[in-house]
Parts: structure tokens; sequence; C-alpha cells
């Protein structure tokens, strides 16, 4: 089995990019093994029985899960090449915190804004997800991406942002990144997006809208079925 990587993963998935990105720029060859979460597959089901989710990343033949967690596996496995995150102990725990912010708070409330149908309650969760924004708006300030002049750890973690928020913007129709509100966070969003290893690798945004479609479809059954 040697040393074989192999990535189990849907390309509609924001967290599944993340690793494919940090993969590409180490340069480390994988298998890419494309999961049909309708219909999951034994490889899926055991290597990550818990959450039963993608991404798993195997190497030789031993699984990791949960996108943030596998990036860091992969910075500590191929430390010789394209380092993910700053030398200095500081930046690289803010690099982490910033990462988990971004995904419990920005991510879940711009999903939340989305699934919401119209009225003062989806405007204030829209009011809920900008300010969570604000934030990391703040973290590029004076910098070209959050790690410097180049990408790294932070910048895959939000690399939601220019493409998949967009998507959910359409489905939920609604406007969270506003260029004139975040004018940073969107001059960032615009250059992470031309790095050609990270345009290659971003699925059409017709089939994200398609998968946020379902998500949220699914969302407002369950809200309607609440007595």
């Amino acid at each position: 089995m040697g040393d074989q990587v192999k990535l189990i993963a849907t390309p509609q998935s924001l967290p599944c990019c993340r690793v494919e990105w940090a993969l590409k720029l180490k340069g480390v060859d994988y298998e890419y093994i494309e999961e049909d979460l309708r219909n999951k597959s034994p490889l899926l089901l055991d290597s990550n029985p818990i959450h039963k989710k993608v991404p798993v990343l195997l190497h030789a033949g031993k699984p990791i899960v949960e996108s943030l967690v596998i990036l860091e596996y992969i910075e500590e496995t191929w430390k010789d090449k394209y380092p993910l995150h700053s030398e200095d102990p500081h930046e690289r725990a803010m690099a982490r915190f910033w990462a988990k912010f971004g995904d419990e708070k920005c991510v879940v409330g711009a999903f939340g804004a989305a699934w919401l149908t119209e009225g003062e309650e989806k405007n204030k969760a829209i009011e809920s997800a900008q300010e969570s924004l604000a934030f990391l708006e703040k973290q590029i300030q004076g910098k070209k991406y959050f790690e410097g002049e180049q990408i790294g750890f932070l910048d895959l973690a939000v690399g939601w942002i220019p493409h998949w928020l967009k998507a959910l913007e359409e489905v939920g129709e609604m406007k969270v990144l506003d260029a004139g509100r975040f004018p940073l966070l969107h001059e960032w969003g615009q250059n992470f997006l031309e790095i050609p290893l990270i345009k290659e690798s971003i699925p059409p945004r017709e089939k994200v809208v398609d998968y946020f479609n379902v998500g949220i479809s699914y969302m407002r059954s369950l809200a309607a079925n609440i007595p």
C-alpha cells in the first residue's frame, strides 16, 4: 500500500475543495474518489463511521476526517513542500482561530440567512452574517492574502467566500458580501479565484447552486413541518 494518498470527496463541497487545494499546493499525488452522498459507499462508511461525510483523506490506508484537521495533517506530513502555516506560533494560532470562526460563524450564518424566506427574521440573519464577515475583513487589511503575499491555511479555509457564497446568495435571494461594505474581502476573493491552481479546481457555479438548492429545500421543509 505504501504511501498512497486517496481523497474521498464530492466536487461541489467546499470542505472537499479545501483539501484538494492543499494537496495540489503541496504537489502531493493523490487518487480522487468521487462519492455519491445519496448512496454512500462502504469505503466512506468504513472510513468515517461517526459522521459518514466527506472529505476523507486516506494516507497509507489510514483515514483522516474533518477538512480543517486534514489541512493540518497535510501541512505536518509534507512540511518540506509549500508551507500553509507561518513559522510564527502566534500567527499559526490566529489562523486556526479564524478558520474555525469562518466555519462556525460565517458559513453557518450565511446558510442560516439563505434558508429563511423573507421578513424581519431573514434581514436580521443577513445582518448577523455580515457582522461576522466584518471580522474577517479586518484580518485581510494591508495584505494581499490572509497569510501575506501567498495563500495559506486561512485562505484555503475561507476560500468558499468568493464562489460558494455567491451561489448561496443566489439560492437564498439575498446579498451578504456587498463589495462596497467589504472592499478588502471582495478584492481578496478576486485575487484568490485568479490563482490557476484554485481556478481549475472550482466546480461550475450551476452545480454549486444545485447543491445549495437541495440543502435549503430540505431545511425549509423541516421548518414547514414544525407545529
